[in-house]
């Protein structure tokens, strides 16, 4: 439901209203200036990285026996590289590294953007 106003700035009934300011926007323009732009919003978003070594599955049951010392059966083979995923999509493999007496991820194959995206569908 739309009001109708007048060239004056007035409601029919009398009521004054402003306009809300609006930015002068044109297309084109500097095109790099405004992707940097927004590539600079979503660089401090934060995203989950994980790193995962195999897979299996197992029934409700088996998992409810797994006890201490339990040995599960992952879908790798040993020596294989592992899948570095960010937010749950692959983006690339790699090797455990040691850093300072941490684990770390050297990356060996980085997965293209397009590819990436295919997976995604």
């Amino acid at each position: 439901m739309s009001e109708n106003l007048t060239d004056t700035g007035r409601k029919p009934g009398g009521a004054d209203y402003s306009r809300a300011p609006m930015p002068n926007l044109q297309p084109g323009g500097n095109g790099s200036l405004d992707e940097e732009n927004n590539l600079n919003v979503i660089l401090d978003v934060p995203v989950v990285m994980s790193m995962e070594i195999g897979r299996t599955s197992i029934s409700i049951r088996n998992l409810l026996q797994l006890t201490q010392g339990s040995v599960i059966e992952l879908d790798r083979l040993a020596g294989e590289p592992l899948d570095v995923l960010v937010n749950g999509t692959l983006v690339a493999h790699g090797e455990v590294v040691v850093v300072n007496e941490k684990f770390g991820i050297r990356l060996t194959d980085v997965i293209s953007p397009a590819d990436r995206v295919k997976r995604l569908r």
